[in-house]
């Protein structure tokens, strides 16, 4: 009889952590920085004869909202991208500091939890971690893109850490 109760008592906790696992975080929660940039705010090398302003899209979410761990952090989402191009540089800008991380050293972060940009093992969560130091710095966060071709495009932001 305890087998049985055994046996239900860990097909309900199966159950509850694979709903748990399949939840959306909602959009009222993200920060009011999501901004679709087109082909004229954004910088693009190489030879763009042939571009459309259609193939110049970006967009990406900036979500600033508070999170229950220690430390401060934003994250983002790059929701929208040019067919053929890969995230290749993430940069922080401002009169204080300059951190430029490239997927392989966010990927590092990401395993690690050190300060810079960080993406996680499965590319599921990606963000910024700083210091409190920086907390009310005013700056410009960068996302550099690439194609095979050697292509960039470039998306631009100006935040103020929280």
């Amino acid at each position: 009889m305890t087998r049985t109760k055994y046996m239900y008592l860990i097909s309900a906790l199966i159950v509850l952590l694979l709903a748990s696992a399949c939840g959306n975080q909602s959009n009222n929660e993200l920060d009011a920085t999501a901004t679709p940039i087109t082909k004229p705010e954004n910088e693009a090398t190489g030879d763009q004869a042939a571009d459309t302003d259609s193939d110049k899209k970006i967009l990406i979410i900036i979500d600033q909202t508070e999170k229950p761990i220690e430390g401060n952090s934003f994250d983002f989402v790059v929701e929208q991208l040019s067919e053929g191009f890969a995230l290749a540089e993430m940069q922080w800008v401002s009169k204080e500091n300059q951190i430029i991380n490239s997927v392989q050293v966010a990927i590092e972060h990401g395993a690690s939890g050190g300060d810079g940009f960080y993406i996680s093992g499965d590319g599921q969560f990606t963000g910024f971690f700083y210091p409190d130091a920086m907390k009310g710095e005013k700056g410009q966060v960068v996302f550099v893109f690439k194609n095979e071709q050697g292509k960039e495009l470039t998306w631009k932001k100006e935040i103020t850490l929280k």
